[in-house]
């Protein structure tokens, strides 16, 4: 009888295993599909929202090289942000803080994110460069579209009007 129920328990231990097993490699699968643009918005990874545009082939071939640069880019720096943070959260964890050196490390963070808009703003206003009149109009509607749907960590949602 012993034997029985040990079976029964290791099979029940197994497929519990095997399910959160599977659960997490399709959550790990599910996110790995999407990338969270430098707004806050989730797209798939292989979609651009200047796609939404009417572009001419070239248009959106040159448009594509460039954001795919920019991409990786923007990824390397938010990497290197949420290793601030986590440095932050290090400090802020000690028994007895250091403030300067939280300062130092708030001020680095401040700096990146700096630099970071500032490389989105000139990508920007690269893409525009490719665009005509009233695909740039429709560019920065999709823009502001992106930006009032995602939220950036430590800003507040924006109004919707």
């Amino acid at each position: 009888m012993k034997s029985y129920k040990l079976k029964i328990t290791l099979i029940v231990s197994l497929l519990l295993n095997l399910s959160v097993i599977g659960a997490a490699g399709y959550q790990y699968f599910k996110q790995t599909q999407y990338w969270t643009s430098p707004f806050g918005h989730k797209m798939k990874k292989d979609s651009f929202l200047f796609e939404e545009l009417s572009l001419k082939p070239e248009q959106a071939g040159e448009m594509r090289g460039k954001a795919m640069l920019f991409r990786a880019e923007v990824d390397r720096e938010r990497l290197a942000i949420a290793q601030k943070r986590k440095e932050l959260i290090n400090l802020l964890r000690a028994e007895k803080p250091d403030t300067k050196a939280i300062g130092s490390v708030i001020s680095g963070i401040s700096r990146m994110q700096e630099e970071m808009q500032r490389k989105i703003t000139i990508h920007m206003l690269e893409q525009k460069g490719l665009l005509d009149k009233e695909q740039q109009k429709k560019f920065f509607d999709l823009v502001e579209n992106a930006m009032t749907e995602g939220r950036q960590a430590g800003c507040p949602p924006t109004e919707r009007h």
